[in-house]
């Protein structure tokens, strides 16, 4: 497009930006699924800034292309503006209307300017047209990298409370887990777990996988990768929670765990590490209850 072109939509934003942003407030005011979510004031400030950084940005920049330094402006405010709304509850089509709801106000604007020119009223609105909807898609793609990356942020907090290690004794952790474990996972557990021993100084720490619906190759792998890693830590490893099923499983799946100490319930593997510390649980005998006395039972 001509840069001739490009200075007669600035003039006309800056000559009608009154009549266009009085326009563009009053249809998105309108909007009900609106109200509840933003205030009417702050969607005033933002679409009075972004009107006078669209025309900012015309005067000076190439309008096919919305990712050059002449844009820089106009972008990060709609990123500002997609990641706020997103964290507003706004949908992604209410977040891209910001942007394409302008289209309207401008073009009664436009019929206005333009209407003894037909010509070049359609070729007007067909560039701002075209413009607004590369800006409604840019906020749209904003709007979605920042729901993944909230997502994610979101899956990787659950992992790591997913894992929790817990200290049962003074050199002994365990690590309950639940669940699938995958590579992701794994490297959560065995960050969790690694830390755990350098904090505690633990010598035994007690996987359970009484949680882990199955055991497969690659889980198996997962686990000889933590039981490995504590060792070099200098802690050694038992697992518990070896079901029948599972137990079988392994055996079928020739995978090999003479190395490792298992058991199959959690208590189980708690008795070995307090044997291996050269520690014993008795039973005490119950205190005797002196009988009540009179004024008490009075």
């Amino acid at each position: 497009m001509a840069r001739t072109d490009e200075i007669e939509i600035a003039d006309f934003l800056g000559r009608r930006e009154g009549p266009i942003l009085d326009e563009w407030l009053r249809l998105q005011l309108g909007d009900d699924r609106r109200s509840h979510l933003l205030k009417d004031a702050d969607l005033k400030q933002e679409s009075s800034a972004f009107l006078a950084l669209l025309r900012s940005a015309v005067e000076r920049g190439q309008l096919r292309d919305v990712h050059t330094r002449d844009w820089d402006d106009v972008r990060r405010f709609l990123e500002d503006l997609s990641r706020s709304r997103a964290s507003l509850g706004f949908s992604p089509s209410q977040t891209a209307t910001f942007v394409l709801s302008l289209k309207e106000a401008l073009f009664a604007q436009l019929r206005s300017d333009f209407a003894k020119d037909p010509a070049q009223l359609a070729s007007t609105t067909w560039t701002i047209s075209t413009l607004l909807d590369r800006l409604g898609l840019y906020t749209t793609e904003v709007y979605q990298k920042g729901r993944e990356e909230l997502i994610s942020k979101q899956q990787q907090e659950m992992l790591e409370l997913s894992t929790p290690v817990v200290e049962l004794w003074d050199g002994v952790l365990a690590l309950p887990l639940i669940g699938t474990l995958d590579s992701a996972r794994t490297q959560v557990v065995m960050e969790s777990l690694l830390q755990r021993i350098v904090d505690t100084g633990a010598a035994i720490a007690i996987i359970d996988i009484t949680g882990v619906p199955t055991v497969d190759t690659l889980v198996a792998q997962h686990l000889l990768k933590t039981v490995a890693a504590a060792r070099l830590m200098g802690a050694d490893c038992i697992i518990s929670g070896i079901r029948p099923q599972i137990a079988q499983t392994i055996v079928h799946l020739g995978v090999d765990l003479q190395d490792v100490v298992t058991k199959a319930t959690l208590a189980d593997a708690f008795s070995i590490a307090l044997k291996r510390l050269h520690l014993t649980i008795q039973k005490t005998a119950a205190p005797r209850v002196a009988p009540a006395t009179p004024a008490e039972q009075g």
